[in-house]
């Protein structure tokens, strides 16, 4: 037990001051004022182009759901990743070797892949596991009592994605921890994806619509930009390849994902127009637990027959039966389900 619990602490001490430090020392590279930029630049659009115009600007719980932002992403989530995880995945291999004499630890699928390789694999197997916890979440009922916090929405924007009751961040955390940390995802490989999902999800809950062209054009330049930043890959194209042969790489990737992945991008990625449905007040009779599951992708839900877009949600109403009673306030609502 004091191996474990000095794990904790060193990894919680090593966490403090790494955000500490980015909170103090702004960069491209620095994550704190990533959630910033990210969310801005989804207000932003919210602003120039609203799907609910009758909207207002600083829509119901904005502030809240700002709050919950920073809390969810930085004091939370990431300090639970850093410091629990360490502990979750020493147990679980000191199990596995006593037991079956296997060091999972030293045994690193991923320890010579190229960064894209990792990333692309993490992303993956992540979202995967997060989708069947949500499904988990809203099936369970003492779960579901704690995922409702997020469901207690009622006019959706960006950052109605990271409202949600702290317990989810143990169990979702708790669950994804061991396949990513036996894969090899470190630390910095896990904020590279969470940026790319959190970008994901507040698109997904923002006011705003565009089309798959558009959508396509945006992953086709975030990958065109990871190959052409990646050392690897920069060999392959020229020993010596520089700043013109980057910008082509991009632009043609741009190209590329708006023409080629834009006919498929709303049933590859999650959308407002598909995650809408997901809080939804009323449910189909046929899916009484819920429906569009996805957290970054779309393909898992309607690969097993969890999709549901009937017609353009823009106006419907979103809640759950009893969300009049819901506590409206972050300390209440962060009870629900404790006491």
């Amino acid at each position: 037990m004091q191996k474990y619990l000095e794990i904790f602490i060193n990894a919680y001490k090593g966490y403090a001051s790494y955000l500490w430090h980015e909170i103090t020392h702004p960069s491209f590279h620095n994550y704190f004022y990533w959630l910033i930029a990210v969310s801005l630049f989804f207000f932003g659009l919210e602003l120039l182009r609203p799907w609910r115009k009758e909207q207002p600007k600083f829509r119901k719980d904005f502030w809240l759901d700002v709050f919950y932002m920073f809390f969810n992403f930085f004091l939370f989530s990431l300090i639970i990743y850093n410091a629990a995880s360490d502990v979750v995945v020493n147990l679980f291999n000191d199990a596995v070797r006593s037991l079956a004499g296997f060091d999972f630890q030293s045994f690193n699928p991923l320890r010579a892949a190229p960064l894209w390789v990792v990333l692309l694999t993490g992303f993956l197997v992540r979202d995967f596991v997060q989708w069947n916890v949500h499904i988990l979440l809203h099936r369970h009922p003492k779960l579901w009592e704690f995922h409702k916090v997020h469901h207690s929405v009622e006019q959706m924007g960006f950052a109605a994605h990271l409202r949600y009751h702290w317990m989810e961040n143990v169990v979702y955390r708790s669950i994804e921890y061991i396949p990513l940390a036996l894969l090899g995802i470190g630390l910095y490989d896990f904020f590279i994806i969470h940026i790319f999902a959190l970008a994901i999800g507040h698109y997904n809950h923002s006011n705003i619509t565009v089309s798959g062209k558009v959508s396509g054009a945006v992953v086709g330049f975030l990958i065109g930009l990871l190959i052409a930043t990646s050392s690897i890959d920069i060999h392959l194209l020229s020993p010596n390849a520089g700043l013109p042969v980057q910008a082509l790489t991009v632009l043609l990737s741009t190209l590329a994902g708006a023409f080629l992945l834009g006919p498929y991008m709303k049933k590859i990625f999650n959308s407002p127009e598909m995650h809408i449905w997901h809080h939804a007040y009323e449910l189909p009779e046929e899916h009484p637990y819920g429906v569009n599951f996805g957290i970054s992708l779309a393909i898992w839900d309607y690969l097993f027959g969890k999709a549901h877009v009937p017609y353009s949600g823009r106006d419907i109403r979103l809640g759950f039966p009893g969300i009049e009673e819901f506590p409206k306030d972050f300390l209440g609502q962060n009870k629900h389900g404790i006491v």
